[in-house]
């Protein structure tokens, strides 16, 4: 049993990650429409998408309790605010980037994202930083300034990517909410803002109906875009371990850069390869860490079972 519900883990959290890293593909066919407005769209299909489906699993009542529950407390409260906020930023820049030509720029973000992670737990958490995992960060340092001189300008997108994630990641694990509340919640804070944006758009432009037919359900299947690898994250989360998701969660960038050099013909010279396999080794030494960290973990609480 335990077996069968660790493969079904795997295959969750590799289909959504596998999803994330094609969602290029996604935002590239809206390439004729603004980000701004994509990225308001993404927000009020999500939203309706969440409706649709917790209506439909019978899960509104507990969902609503939870956003509830959130709301009583101002601290919670303010904290999921500002995760709405930054997980729009986040979708906003990532949008913007694979529009504009940088998805080996987008890869590198999500790439570097789990370095971050640990650095913000550091400074934020208090959680001590090994030297493996300091030698990591450094690498990853160093890599970047190898692409800032490389494209004569700095990498914003893909720091912007990874900050942006990083702190939206390390206030939903001080506000704990299940991933059904916590995309529903944070989608109605935005919704708000996103409807007065497509009623702007509309103030200028006469009509937010002036794309095709093809974008216009493109649009809306933002909403199913956004949710679908979230939720079959939230579920895989549950049967396999963290150490195995933060191995599995290389998938996503692996993706994008393979998509961004060879489908879309991005450029990929010898010094943006260097950056990259220094960012690399930087990655391979914070997984062995971290791997060796959980294992004795593993170990220490089954040593004390037995005895």
């Amino acid at each position: 049993m335990k077996e069968n519900q660790q493969a079904a883990g795997v295959a969750f959290a590799g289909l959504a990650y596998m999803l994330w890293g094609f969602l290029p593909l996604y935002w590239k066919m809206l390439g004729g429409v603004p980000a701004g407005e994509v990225l308001a769209h993404r927000i009020v299909w999500s939203l309706i998408f969440m409706g649709a489906v917790l209506l439909v699993l019978k899960k509104i009542q507990p969902v609503a309790r939870e956003i509830i529950r959130v709301f009583k407390n101002k601290k919670s409260a303010a904290a999921i605010t500002a995760a709405a906020v930054l997980i729009s930023i986040n979708w906003f820049l990532f949008i913007f980037a694979v529009n504009s030509d940088r998805v080996i720029e987008a890869s590198l973000g999500y790439y570097i994202n789990p370095l971050f992670n640990v650095v913000l737990a550091t400074v934020f958490l208090k959680e001590k930083l090994t030297r493996a995992e300091g030698v990591a960060f450094f690498l990853a340092v160093g890599g970047v300034i190898t692409l800032t001189f490389y494209y004569g300008y700095f990498p914003w997108a893909a720091i912007g990517l990874a900050l942006s994630f990083g702190l939206y990641g390390l206030i939903k694990k001080t506000t704990p909410l299940s991933a059904w509340a916590g995309l529903t919640v944070e989608t109605m804070i935005m919704v708000p803002f996103a409807l007065l944006f497509l009623l702007a758009v509309q103030g200028d432009t006469g009509s937010i109906f002036r794309f095709s037919w093809e974008d216009h359900a493109l649009l809306i299947g933002a909403g199913a875009a956004t949710a679908v690898p979230l939720l079959l994250f939230a579920a895989s989360s549950k049967r396999i371990s963290f150490s195995l998701i933060g191995f599995l969660q290389y998938f996503a960038p692996t993706i994008m850069l393979l998509l961004g050099v060879f489908l879309f013909n991005e450029p990929f010279s010898l010094q943006q390869l260097t950056a990259f396999i220094i960012v690399w080794i930087g990655l391979i030494i914070f997984t062995i860490s971290r791997s060796r960290t959980s294992w004795k973990a593993r170990k220490w609480r089954t040593s004390e079972k037995t005895e």
